[in-house]
């Protein structure tokens, strides 16, 4: 499995929002931000499902999502792709529910995205611009 470098780790985490895109299996994009997430480890990706309706129809269709990492705190600018599993049981949900609870109270929590890692691309203008860094 792909495991982000500490830097690249810093970087995801020093972002309150993400955007997240998924698409169906006809191809069709969607993109949403997304507060509610957390790095696991180096290779695992957590992002709680609060409010997705498109996102979650279209992982079921097409386990795939990609993440774009560029803002405020962050220096240069990468993208995360992934496989993506639904989970709304077990220990590392009701962990991640518990957290994401505590932070924000308002919000159902209903199940989460487990998004193992797969490749990470910089998107940083420039020859480089598209390449595979992991």
């Amino acid at each position: 499995m792909v495991q982000l470098t500490d830097d690249l780790a810093e970087a995801f985490n020093a972002l309150r929002v993400i955007p997240l895109a998924t698409a169906d299996k006809n191809g069709v994009p969607n993109v949403a931000p997304m507060g509610a997430k957390a790095l696991a480890d180096p290779e695992t990706i957590l992002v709680m499902d609060n409010f997705m309706q498109k996102t979650v129809a279209n992982i079921r269709e097409n386990p795939k999502a990609a993440i774009y990492v560029w803002g405020e705190g962050v220096t240069g600018c990468f993208q995360i792709h992934g496989d993506v599993t639904y989970v709304n049981e077990g220990a590392q949900f009701e962990a991640f529910r518990k957290e994401t609870l505590e932070r924000m109270p308002h919000v159902p929590a209903k199940g989460m995205l487990v998004i193992k890692i797969t490749d990470v691309y910089t998107c940083a203008p420039g020859a480089e611009a598209g390449d595979k860094i992991i």
